[in-house]
């Protein structure tokens, strides 16, 4: 699996980060990304580029009630791992970018 992370817009409240995943890697990958709370708006695209999913995630929904919500979602992510290879987890998310080194931040306190 391989990752890049990046802010692609000048606000360093949001941030893009993607994932290439083997077709059964994808519904771990998708579950641990909405556990993990942060994920604004998550796409599913094909290694040509082609996007074949864009989830927006509602911010603040608990992680049971977004299991719920989203499975149906979940099984059409399913489905498209069934019959792909090789995909890219595109992820937007919400507060700091905690894997890269933040010598300096302008954005002040998380609030």
């Amino acid at each position: 699996m391989t990752e890049n992370a990046g802010n692609t817009s000048g606000n360093d409240s949001n941030w893009y980060e993607e994932f290439k995943v083997k077709g059964d890697e994808l519904m771990a990958k998708v579950r641990e990304i909405i556990e993990e709370g942060n994920a604004r708006r998550l796409y599913i695209k094909r290694e040509s580029g082609e996007t074949l999913f864009e989830i927006p995630l509602t911010a603040g929904v608990a992680v049971t009630a977004a299991s719920a919500v989203l499975a149906p979602i979940l099984v059409a992510v399913g489905a498209v791992a069934a019959l792909a290879t090789s995909l890219t987890i595109g992820v937007e998310r919400r507060g700091s970018d905690d894997g890269d080194d933040e010598s300096s931040s302008e954005s002040g306190a998380a609030e």
